[in-house]
């Protein structure tokens, strides 16, 4: 099972994926409201696996997924964002995000993601 650390700033996304998460074995090793928090707190978490909104106040996800890459090359992000976003999810592809999820999604949709990344 996999520990993530889940940025979003829609307090509502982040308890549903929370939900979703520790329903199916996954611990949450952290709640980010924005990228700013999410760089701060990833050194000291260290979760498997990031799961990163795109649009988000302060620090968006693309900076926040390139900040995150220079901490450590090796950081699994998959990347949450909302439907009419393609240019942006693919940007983050380009940048090192390892799968995307598009809102909203079905629980199974999240754990796939998980499993896919954990296995790369």
């Amino acid at each position: 099972m996999a520990s993530v650390l889940i940025v979003d700033d829609a307090e509502f996304m982040l308890m549903t994926i929370q939900r979703m998460l520790e329903a199916n074995g996954h611990s949450v090793a952290g709640l980010a409201v924005n990228g700013i928090e999410a760089i701060k707190m990833y050194p000291e978490v260290k979760p498997d696996v990031v799961i990163l909104d795109i649009t988000m106040p302060q620090m968006n996800g693309i900076d926040t997924l390139k900040r995150l890459k220079v901490l450590d090359p090796e950081v699994r992000i998959i990347i949450c964002s909302a439907i009419g976003l393609q240019d942006k999810i693919a940007e983050a592809i380009s940048c090192g995000a390892e799968e995307f999820i598009v809102k909203p999604f079905e629980q199974e949709v999240l754990l796939g993601a998980i499993e896919k990344v954990m296995r790369k």
